[in-house]
C-alpha cells in the first residue's frame, strides 16, 4: 500500500516553507514517525516524521523547493519492510530496479546542488562525485576547499603526510575565495523585519549602569539550595525579567504598541526573550511573565533555548510578546543599541558585567557593573518615560527585594 507523505497543517500566519533536506533517499527503509525532511518557515525548522514504516518510494520535491500545506512531498510504500532494501539484484522487480537507479542518480546530483559555483567547477574538472567528499561546511556542504584537500590527499603519496607541506606557488598566494550562497528564510526574515522597524518606528536609545553587586550576593549565598531544590541554576536573566515587568507596570506605554492610528495597551506581561541559534536570532515568549517565579523563568529560558538550538522549538512559542529583553553581554559586547522587535515598541539590551572602580558614599570602590540599553519608539514613548523606565529596572536590581516587596 502506497502512503502519500504531506506538507503538514502549516500556522495561519505562514503563508509556505521551504525544503531544506531530505533526511532519507528513495529505496531506504524508514521507520514509523522518523524524520524525511526538514522544511524551513520564517521562524522555525519543521520536521516531517514518516506516516508509516516501509521503504521511502518516491520523492516528489527536491531540496529547495518552496511548499504549501498539504502539498505531497514523497511516497512510501507501506507494505515494504526494512530488509526488502537488500533484495538481491536477481530477485528485484524492474520498479525496484528502477527506483534504486534513480535513487544511485540523484544522490550525486543532490550533492552538486549544494556546492559554490567555485566547488561545482573544481568537481566537474577533476571528475569528482561529491558524494565522497566529507563536507566542512553546515549541513555538511562541501567547499571549494575540501574538494581541493580530496584531490591533494587522494593524489600524493603514500608517505607524504609525514614530510612538511611544500611552499605555496606564488600564484596561490594571492588567491582570493568567495561562496555565494543564498539567504536562508529566517536571516531573510530577520533582515526585513529590521528594516521595517527602522523604517516605521522613531527609534532611540537611551542608556543607564547597574550595579549588581547585590543580586551576586543573592545567587551567591542562594545558588546551591536553589539549584538542589528547583533543579535550575539561578542565572541573571530571572532577576532582568522580574526588574522589567516591574517598570512596565509603571510604564505602560513602555508595554503598547502602535496600531495605525490606535495605542494597544497590553494589560499582560508576555516577554520575550532572546535567543541566539546557527540559523539566527529568535525570540521565544514567556507568557503572563508577572506570574512566574523566578525559578519558572530560569526553567522556561533554558528549555526554550535548549529546544530553539536543536530547532524544535514551535512557531506559537514565538509570536506575540509585548517587550523583548536581549542580552549581549554572552558574547562579550559591552555596549550596543538593540533594535526594536516590531511590533513592540521597547526593547532592554543586556551586556558584559565588568568590573569597575565607582564611587559610594564618598569611597572608591570595585563593582561588577552593567550598562543597559533601552530602544524605545519615540512615537509613542516619551523620553521622560524611557529614562524612569531604566531608573526603576535599575533600582530593582540593585536593590532586590523591591521585587518582592512591590516597591
Amino acid at each position: 500500500m502506497t502512503i502519500e507523505v504531506r506538507v503538514p497543517q502549516l500556522p495561519e500566519s505562514v503563508a509556505d516553507a521551504t525544503l531544506v533536506a531530505w533526511r532519507k533517499r528513495p529505496g531506504e527503509a524508514v521507520a514509523r514517525d522518523e524524520n524525511l525532511v526538514d522544511l524551513e518557515t520564517d521562524k522555525v525548522v519543521l520536521e516531517v516524521p514518516a506516516p508509516a514504516a516501509g521503504l521511502l518510494k518516491e520523492i516528489k520535491l527536491l531540496d529547495g523547493a518552496t511548499v504549501t500545506s498539504g502539498q505531497i512531498l514523497a511516497l512510501i510504500e507501506e507494505s515494504a519492510s526494512a530488509g526488502a532494501a537488500a533484495v538481491s539484484p536477481t530477485a528485484a522487480t524492474p520498479t525496484a530496479v528502477a527506483t534504486a537507479t534513480a535513487a544511485q542518480a540523484a544522490a550525486p546530483a543532490a550533492a552538486a546542488a549544494k556546492l559554490s559555483p567555485a566547488a561545482k567547477r573544481v568537481a566537474e574538472e577533476n571528475k569528482v562525485d561529491p558524494q565522497t567528499v566529507v563536507g566542512s561546511g553546515r549541513d555538511g556542504r562541501v567547499s571549494k576547499s575540501d574538494l581541493v584537500n580530496y584531490l591533494q590527499a587522494k593524489d600524493a603519496p603514500a608517505k607524504a603526510p609525514l614530510s612538511p607541506a611544500p611552499p605555496l606557488a606564488p600564484s596561490a598566494r594571492g588567491a582570493r575565495q568567495e561562496q555565494r550562497v543564498p539567504m536562508t528564510r529566517l536571516r531573510a526574515r530577520i533582515a526585513e523585519r529590521m528594516v521595517q522597524a527602522q523604517a516605521t518606528q522613531a527609534l532611540l536609545t537611551s542608556f543607564n549602569e547597574v550595579d549588581l553587586h547585590a543580586v551576586n550576593e543573592l545567587r551567591a549565598r542562594y545558588k546551591e539550595p536553589f539549584e538542589k531544590q528547583h533543579g535550575v541554576k539561578l542565572g541573571y536573566m530571572s532577576f532582568f525579567a522580574k526588574a522589567c515587568v516591574e517598570a512596565l507596570k509603571k510604564f505602560p506605554s513602555v508595554n503598547a504598541s502602535v496600531d495605525g492610528n490606535d495605542i494597544v495597551y497590553h494589560e499582560y506581561f508576555d516577554l520575550g526573550i532572546a535567543v541566539s541559534t546557527d540559523r539566527g536570532l529568535i525570540v521565544p515568549v514567556l507568557r503572563g511573565a508577572d506570574q512566574l517565579s523566578f525559578a519558572e523563568i530560569e526553567k522556561s529560558v533554558a528549555n526554550y533555548a535548549s529546544r530553539a538550538r536543536a530547532g524544535t522549538i514551535t512557531i506559537e512559542e514565538l509570536t506575540g510578546g509585548t517587550f523583548t529583553i536581549t542580552n549581549g553581554g554572552v558574547f562579550g559586547s559591552l555596549l550596543s543599541t538593540p533594535i526594536v522587535n516590531a511590533p513592540q515598541s521597547a526593547i532592554l539590551g543586556m551586556h558584559k558585567i565588568q568590573d569597575r572602580a565607582v564611587v559610594i558614599a564618598g569611597q572608591v570602590v570595585v563593582r561588577p557593573m552593567m550598562y543597559v540599553a533601552l530602544t524605545y519608539d519615540h512615537r509613542l514613548i516619551d523620553g521622560r518615560e524611557a529614562v524612569q523606565f531604566l531608573v526603576t529596572v535599575k533600582q530593582c536590581l540593585e536593590d532586590p527585594a523591591r521585587m518582592v516587596l512591590g516597591v
